[in-house]
């Protein structure tokens, strides 16, 4: 049997959130720090970029409750910025730190939410949702930016990403 959530709407999304976050460590594990910056001639996002903004999503889904902590390069990330070409962005060990921190407290917050306030609305000025449709995509997106990183290792020459 699952954790108990206070809504039932999150016991699906938790055990995504569970995977996602041990196969984090998983897909920039080993990377160099140079490497981090690779695009490979193209306009892909680097790791660099891509390992800060999924611990921002991390960082976001704390913010009612923990509106004080901030990752490490926050002002990088802030408003949704994407990638800046000639930024020095945290290191690995940074953003591994920053997880560790932020994984629990999010977790706490994804149990203890309740349909009330997953029902409320979220006014990003050019989109309105809730918070539950936003935690749904948050949690896709923490999927879609790992399988970005897991591409990387094999473009860059690493071995695979492991999911045991």
């Amino acid at each position: 049997m699952g954790t108990k959530t206070a809504s039932t709407r999150i016991e699906g999304l938790l055990p995504l959130f569970d995977m996602h976050t041990t196969f984090f460590a998983r897909a920039i594990e080993g990377i160099s720090e140079e490497d981090m910056y690779k695009r490979l001639n193209t306009k892909a996002n680097h790791m660099a970029w891509l390992t800060g903004a999924l611990v921002g999503q991390r960082y976001y889904m704390i913010q009612d409750t923990h509106p004080e902590l901030k990752q490490n390069g926050w002002d990088l990330f802030k408003d949704n910025k994407g990638l800046q070409e000639d930024a020095k962005y945290p290191t690995i060990a940074e953003y591994l730190e920053d997880w560790e921190k932020v994984t629990p407290l999010a977790r706490q917050a994804l149990i203890s939410v309740d349909d009330q306030k997953l029902d409320s609305i979220i006014d990003m000025g050019f989109m309105k949702l809730s918070l539950y449709e936003m935690t749904s995509f948050t949690i896709y997106r923490e999927a879609s930016m790992i399988g970005q990183l897991a591409l990387w290792r094999r473009l860059l020459d690493y071995p695979a990403m492991r999911y045991d």
